[in-house]
């Protein structure tokens, strides 16, 4: 793991505990029957390969919808979600450990499994799956600068 971890602004749109799945855009995409295990959000500046912005989840203490906080980032899980590559910065104070890492990466593989029975359920093709951890750097590689008329993700969740 990067010992100088890259900066980061968060824009969470997911508090940590919330059962309520926020969009890039601030909309309700649906209410999860489940509780989000972390405070998720995203990279305001940077879009990811499926043309949204580039997802990040910040570990610790809940914090409020629309917190933008600057926060290292520890590395990325890299999701596939209907055979397209979705990465979810790792962020946090600290470095997380070797158990948080574990808990990061078993919570994407239930979460990528749950995404193709729905996408299944809804008809859309594709691969859903969790490929596993990487640096943070290779979902920097893979992002792309947001564009100042950039009209939103191009694919619906």
């Amino acid at each position: 793991m990067n010992k100088h971890p890259p900066e980061v602004d968060v824009v969470i749109e997911i508090p940590r505990g919330s059962f309520l799945k926020r969009g890039s855009l601030g909309q309700i995409d649906f209410v999860s029957p489940l509780p989000c295990p972390y405070n998720y959000g995203s990279v305001p500046n940077l879009l990811g390969q499926e043309g949204d912005l580039l997802d990040a989840l910040v570990l610790g203490p809940r914090l409020a919808v629309g917190a933008r906080v600057r926060v290292k980032a520890w590395g990325a899980v890299i999701l596939a979600d209907r055979g397209m590559t979705d990465d979810k910065l790792v962020c946090a104070a600290q470095a997380p450990s070797e158990k948080q890492r574990r808990g990061v990466l078993r919570f994407f593989h239930l979460y990528a499994r749950c995404k193709g029975l729905l996408n299944l359920w809804r008809r859309q093709p594709g691969r859903n799956a969790c490929d596993g951890w990487c640096e943070a750097e290779q979902a920097f590689t893979r992002a792309q600068p947001r564009y100042d008329n950039w009209p939103g993700p191009r694919v619906g969740f």
